[in-house]
């Protein structure tokens, strides 16, 4: 029907039953995905027994719902096929009663377009008609549109409790054949419960997200315990398949302003919106949420102009590799490969951009999650070249341009504590790390993670400081050949030309109950480099502490030995250490003063060129 073929759309408006008696057997049926399923619909197609309703082909991209009941697939009336494997369809799909298509979402506009997958019927959920006859398409957009165009048959299913959103959502009552009021409620979520392992694991990541990054979501216990942590970051941007609860309080709390984005600046880009009847009302006519197809929101050009898009995944395993096993099963809706790739690839292209894969140590049964393989494993991405950092509650392992027995140190250091000393011997006798590579098995849980901090010096130069790590063997060794040799000197009192691994590991496996050493890093995150390292060393007879620095010459005369001198006092009181000595060349001017311009009194005695200090932490 035209529009002017119409008074009003009401004379549109028909009963389920007559728009059912439309279809005929072997058609195939497009259904609105996710919380915008025209359950009305769909539960009378479910129910009926109607002669025509034989061998229908269904397709829907994200099953949330229990409208399409695995019973009814298994009657063979119908058959359900579904890009994602996640939620309802996974079970089924094992089961052979619903077929997946492996494809990236940024492809599946064009396959519908192009009638390689022939839509014949589009059943879509709309809000009521404006004055002006336009309906939103609501809270998910994704290919409903194109599913209308070429379906002989379009129906809408109108449900007052869908928001009227903005974007690409607004269609006339004329592009539909027959309308049906919905008589069930709109799906909503309940938020997620969180513990205190998935609250580490998200202030973790939380790390490593800069202000002014763009991010995306979906929905789980991993991104609803995001949100908190990056409420006091600026300027996020959202580029995201899923808009979510967590997501409206960033946008409420001021963290998330979209204004360094490059495209669609000002505004949340999503394809859907999943969430509590709260965030619902909240999104109706809301300027700052723009829903778009997903031909635009995981086109990894389009994800790839924002500036620092940092893709965060929910993984099930991860290998030494860096290799990941994805989640799969009832009630996920984390990626699957064909999905995170759009996102992955967007990242690559962002100038800054992060992929990072997050995941708790160990499972609910307290099984390892940080596994020496994962080949065993289903629905894997196996791109391990793409994974920028693997994070647990144990902490970042940065595996960009890293080697694999690199990868290997830095994956153990986040497994369980208790789960390292068997990866260690496993990763021996696979040859992946050195057969004499020492694993300090009582310092295991004893990482100082709360030691980090952040400093902007002369020059707006700024420095990120943590505990060293056994993984920062290579860093630490093209830092040592990078000095001079009066810098050599000065900081190991001998003329050291070499700095093999057995001597650098014994360096960076710091004992924990010794010893404490800091490492000062520059660059973005994800490409930081270590230029600068202090650590003091417990005297065994008394409670004082030998106390040495070195900074990368480039980066002297800053400050930064300084900030790392104050550090390490406040750190060595807290454990109770008295005071520091050191043994200091006398010709090593600028060391001296790192030490005179302290707020601490120094004893100096000078024996053979060398200063020998004493720092009495009460005086």
């Amino acid at each position: 029907m035209k529009a002017d073929e119409v008074g009003s759309w009401e004379q549109r408006v028909v009963s389920p039953e007559k728009v059912l008696a439309k279809i005929e057997p072997g058609m195939t049926i497009f259904i609105g995905t996710g919380a915008a399923e025209p359950r009305t619909l769909v539960r009378h197609l479910m129910e009926s027994n109607a002669g025509n309703l034989e061998d229908l082909e269904l397709i829907q991209l994200v099953s949330f719902g229990e409208a399409i009941s695995l019973k009814e697939l298994r009657s063979q009336k119908y058959r359900l096929k579904t890009f994602f494997s996640g939620w309802v369809a996974s079970e089924a799909i094992l089961q052979g009663s619903v077929d997946l298509i492996p494809s990236r979402f940024s492809r599946i506009p064009r396959l519908i377009d192009s009638r390689q997958i022939p839509v014949d019927v589009a059943f879509v959920q709309v809000t009521p008609p404006d004055e002006a006859g336009y309906c939103s398409l609501g809270i998910a957009v994704d290919v409903a549109r194109v599913a209308m165009e070429r379906a002989t048959l379009a129906v809408g299913e109108i449900n007052s409790q869908v928001p009227v959103t903005f974007g690409d959502t607004f269609v006339h009552v004329s592009e539909f054949d027959f309308l049906v009021h919905s008589t069930e409620d709109l799906v909503f979520f309940p938020r997620w419960p969180v513990d205190e392992i998935f609250d580490q694991v998200a202030a973790n990541v939380a790390s490593v997200i800069d202000d002014g990054s763009c991010i995306a979501f979906s929905i789980g216990p991993l991104y609803e315990a995001l949100g908190p942590h990056l409420l006091r970051k600026r300027h996020l941007g959202v580029h995201s398949p899923f808009f979510t609860d967590p997501l409206m309080d960033l946008v409420k709390g001021g963290a998330v302003t979209n204004r360094q984005k490059e495209i669609w600046r000002g505004k949340s880009v999503v394809s859907y919106a999943i969430g509590t009847r709260e965030m619902m009302a909240w999104l109706n006519r809301n300027p700052l949420v723009e829903f778009q197809a997903i031909d635009k929101v995981f086109d990894p050009m389009q994800i790839g102009r924002n500036p620092r898009f940092v893709a965060v995944l929910p993984a099930r395993k991860v290998d030494l590799s860096g290799r990941i096993a994805l989640h799969f099963g009832k009630g996920n809706v984390a990626a699957g490969p064909g999905e995170a790739m759009d996102f992955v690839n967007g990242a690559e292209i962002s100038p800054g951009g992060l992929t990072i894969f997050a995941l708790p140590s160990r499972n609910r049964k307290g099984w390892a999650n940080v596994r020496i393989s994962i080949e065993e494993y289903p629905n894997q991405f196996s791109l391990r070249e793409s994974v920028d950092m693997v994070v647990t509650e144990y902490g970042v392992a940065n595996l960009r341009g890293r080697t694999l027995r690199e990868r290997a140190q830095a994956i153990i250091e986040i497994a369980h504590p208790d789960d390292r000393l068997e990866l260690v011997q496993q990763a021996k006798e696979k040859r992946i790390l050195y057969e004499d590579q020492i694993y300090l098995v009582e310092c295991a849980r004893l990482y100082p993670a709360d030691i980090a901090a952040k400093h902007t010096f002369k020059g707006g130069i700024e420095v990120k400081f943590r505990a060293i790590k056994p993984s920062d063997e290579e860093e630490m060794r093209r830092l040592f050949y990078r000095f001079s040799d009066e810098a050599v000197y000065y900081r190991y009192f001998s003329s050291l030309k070499t700095m093999p691994h057995a001597r650098m590991q014994e360096y960076v496996n710091v004992d924990c109950n010794r010893a404490m050493s800091i490492v000062g890093l520059v660059g973005e995150t994800g490409e930081e480099h270590i230029i600068a390292e202090a650590r003091y060393m417990k005297d065994q007879r008394r409670p004082y502490a030998d106390v040495a620095f070195v900074v990368d010459e480039k980066y002297q005369g800053l400050g930064i030995a300084t900030f790392l001198y104050d550090m390490l006092i406040r750190i060595a009181k807290e454990r109770g250490i008295r005071g520091f000595t050191a043994d200091v060349l006398a010709s090593n001017k600028s060391m001296m003063k790192v030490f005179e311009k302290g707020d601490l009194p120094v004893k100096a005695k000078l024996e053979q060129g060398t200063f020998e200090l004493t720092i009495d932490f009460d005086k």
